[in-house]
C-alpha cells in the first residue's frame, strides 16, 4: 500500500483492544476537551463473548497492600458512584448496577499481621472500612463458622461488584458517540520507522498508518508487544466461575474472601465462587474455555462448606471459564509509555483487576497521551521500565 493510501487511512491513536480497558481509553480520550485526534479501537471479537470483559466477576474494592491500586480503585469507586451521566447518550444513562454491599477478607493468625497493616494503609489512603475481631465477626455474620479466624476487614461503602458488560457497552456506547471509532479486526503486524510506531496491520492485509499505539489487548497483550520487539510478562491464565443455588435462606452478604483463598458472593437469589491457584501450584497460559468442575468439588465447596454451614447443602447453577491478562513478573499493571518506543503505551497485565481500574487507567493513559504525563493519579511505578530494573511492586492482597 502507498504512502497516499496510508494517509487516507490514518489515525492519530489506534487501540488494540476493545474491552473495558481499552473502551475507557477511547472514552476519555474522546472526551478530553480541546483533543480532535482520531481514534480507531481495533477488537476482532465485537460480540465481546471470547473477551475478559464479559466473564469477569465485575468486582472492586480498596483492600489492596499497595498506594497506587488502593488510588485507582477509589478513582474508578467515585466514577461508577456519581459518573454514569457522563456516558449518557441521547438522555439515556447507562445502568451498571454497582451494589456496594463490601468485601470481607478472612485472616487466620498467620494472616492477621498482613490484614492489619493492609487496613492502616487503606485507611490512610480515604478507603472506608473497618476490622473486625472474631466475635465481632460473629455478631455482625451469624451465618459465618468463624474456628480459626483471627479477624476480618469489611469495606463499609466503594466495594461490591456491578455489571461488567454493562459497563463495557456504556464506555464503547459513548466512545462512538464522541467519535471514536471502532474496526472489527485485530492487529496483526507494526510498521516502526525510527524507533517509532508509525503504522499496523491489520488481519484483513490492510494497513492504517497512526501517531500512537495503545496495547490494551488483554490476554493477547503478549503478542502486540512482540511485533515491535518487547518480551511482555502477561500471560492467558483460565480461571474457573462457578454458580450454585443454597436452600437456606441467608441475609445479604458481602463478596468474601477466606482464608483458604476461596471466594463467594450473592447473584441474584444464588451465589458465584471460585479460587484461584495457590503459589507454587501448576497455572499454565490456557485460552481454552473448558471448566475445571473438579476444582468446585474438591476444593471450593469443601472450603464454602466450611466456613459456612448453611452451604453444606446447595445445588451447582451453572459455571464459566474465562482469562485473566496475567503479569506473572508481579500480578500488577503495565501501564505508561515504552522507555524507548515513546508513542507505544502499555495498558496491560491487570491480572483481574482490569475491569475495577478500567476508569483510572483510561484517564491516566489519555493524561499521558495528550498531556504528556500523569496528572490526576501519578501511575509511574507501575511503568514498562519496573521489569527491565527487576523492580517488582509487591501486592499482597491478589485474590
Amino acid at each position: 500500500m502507498g504512502e497516499a493510501a496510508l494517509r487516507e487511512k490514518s489515525v492519530d491513536i489506534a487501540i488494540a483492544g476493545g474491552g473495558v480497558i481499552g473502551s475507557a481509553v477511547a472514552y476519555f480520550l474522546a472526551a478530553e476537551p480541546g483533543f480532535q485526534g482520531k481514534i480507531a479501537v481495533l477488537e476482532p471479537d465485537p460480540s465481546y463473548q471470547f473477551g475478559s470483559t464479559g466473564r469477569s466477576l465485575g468486582s472492586i474494592r480498596q483492600q489492596f497492600s499497595t498506594p497506587e491500586n488502593i488510588r485507582m480503585s477509589l478513582f474508578s469507586a467515585a466514577f461508577f458512584s456519581q459518573g454514569m451521566d457522563l456516558l449518557a447518550v441521547e438522555g439515556e444513562t447507562p445502568e451498571i448496577g454497582f451494589r456496594e454491599n463490601g468485601y470481607l477478607f478472612l485472616a487466620d493468625a498467620r494472616g492477621l499481621p498482613t490484614l492489619q497493616a493492609n487496613h492502616r494503609l487503606q485507611i490512610s489512603e480515604g478507603a472506608d472500612n473497618v476490622l473486625l475481631d472474631p466475635s465481632q465477626l460473629k455478631e455482625r455474620f451469624a451465618w459465618l463458622d468463624t474456628a480459626g479466624l483471627q479477624g476480618g476487614c469489611l469495606g463499609l461503602s466503594m466495594e461490591g461488584w456491578l455489571d461488567p458488560h454493562g459497563l463495557l457497552q456504556a464506555f464503547r456506547r459513548k466512545a462512538r458517540a464522541l467519535g471514536v471509532t471502532y474496526i472489527d479486526e485485530a492487529v496483526s503486524g507494526v510498521k516502526m520507522t525510527n524507533g517509532h510506531v508509525t503504522a499496523l496491520r491489520l488481519s484483513s492485509g490492510r494497513q492504517i498508518a497512526c501517531d500512537w499505539l495503545v496495547n490494551a489487548a488483554g490476554a493477547a497483550a503478549a503478542k502486540v508487544a512482540d511485533m515491535i520487539g518487547v518480551e511482555l510478562p502477561v500471560r492467558p491464565r483460565k480461571r474457573s466461575v462457578f454458580g450454585f443455588d443454597c436452600r437456606a435462606a441467608l441475609p445479604p452478604i458481602p463478596l468474601v474472601i477466606d482464608t483458604s483463598g476461596v471466594y463467594l458472593r450473592p447473584e441474584g437469589r444464588g451465589y458465584l465462587c471460585g479460587v484461584s491457584p495457590r503459589a507454587g501450584e501448576p497455572d499454565p497460559d490456557s485460552l481454552d474455555f473448558a471448566v475445571d468442575h473438579a476444582l468446585f468439588e474438591e476444593r471450593v465447596w469443601p472450603a464454602l462448606a466450611r466456613r459456612i454451614p448453611a452451604f453444606e447443602a446447595i445445588k451447582p447453577a451453572g459455571a464459566w471459564a474465562g482469562h485473566y491478562a496475567y503479569n506473572t513478573f508481579d500480578q500488577n499493571a503495565i501501564l505508561g509509555p515504552h522507555p524507548e518506543i515513546p508513542n507505544f503505551v502499555f495498558a496491560n497485565g491487570f491480572s483481574g483487576h482490569g475491569l475495577q481500574q478500567s476508569p483510572a487507567v483510561g484517564r491516566a493513559i489519555m493524561e499521558v497521551i495528550v498531556h504528556g504525563g500523569y496528572r490526576t493519579l501519578d501511575l509511574s511505578r507501575f511503568g514498562f521500565g519496573r521489569i527491565a530494573a527487576g523492580e517488582r511492586v509487591v501486592e499482597a492482597s491478589v485474590v
